[in-house]
């Protein structure tokens, strides 16, 4: 992606795109290995997620298009993030084994718990829209925009990094949701993926966004109050 700000009507049109392939891979992720489409466990996630992701692309295309551009951005400036973003690929198998899961029969979850799953999956993706509308810098790839300040309230009052906390919450019940016992295995990779990438971008942010050093002495910690 170059410099120029995209306008409103390309902004739109990209989402639209990555929107619509997204929710197609994510269907195939989830039904092939099923081998049915009436995998309802994937249907409830894909509503869960989906659903409220249309609500706040919206949002953000009305309010903070600049945001928006940056959530665009896929290639990592940082060679360490590169390389941890390679790592995180192997999380993918938390998408793909449920589907096998739910044709061969090797884990049974409680419709129960499948639901309260949900209920946790939809409130990591609450926090994480919370997270957005605090910090307009909020970007997909670790970056400092010339223009960038330490953002130090909301969420980011109790800790550091709390749009990780909120993936976090999201992606580990996601397991549960598409009704897998086995994925929680490795849907749990997605914590020392994510330590590393705070690691490495709290060391990006001390070197080049001006007060995050004072930032992190007031805000002792990084996902969990009181733990870490």
């Amino acid at each position: 992606m170059n410099d120029r700000q995209l306008t409103r009507a390309e902004l739109l049109r990209m989402v639209v795109v990555r929107f619509g392939l997204g929710f197609i891979v994510l269907g195939a992720m989830f039904f092939l290995p099923a081998g049915t489409l009436g995998y309802w466990q994937a249907w409830t996630w894909l509503a869960v997620v989906c659903v409220p992701m249309l609500f706040v692309l919206g949002y953000l295309l009305r309010n903070d298009p600049a945001l928006l551009e940056r959530r665009m951005r896929t290639r990592e400036k940082e060679q360490g993030q590169g390389l941890i973003v390679k790592l995180g690929w192997v999380w993918l198998l938390a998408l793909l084994v449920p589907g096998f899961d739910y044709r061969f029969g090797w884990s049974h979850v409680p419709t129960a718990l499948v639901l309260a799953a949900a209920g946790a999956v939809l409130l990591g993706y609450v926090g994480f829209f919370l997270v957005l509308r605090e910090n307009s810098y909020a970007s997909r790839v670790v970056e400092v925009d010339e223009q960038q300040k330490v953002i130090a309230s909301g969420p980011y009052a109790l800790v550091r990094h709390p749009m990780y906390a909120a993936i976090i919450v999201l992606w580990a019940f996601t397991p549960l949701v598409l009704g897998s016992y086995w994925a929680v295995i490795p849907g749990l990779l997605i914590i020392p993926i994510l330590v590393a990438r705070i690691i490495n971008e709290e060391q990006v942010l001390v070197r080049d966004l001006a007060g995050y050093r004072e930032y992190m002495q007031k805000t002792r910690y990084r996902l969990i109050p009181g733990v870490w």
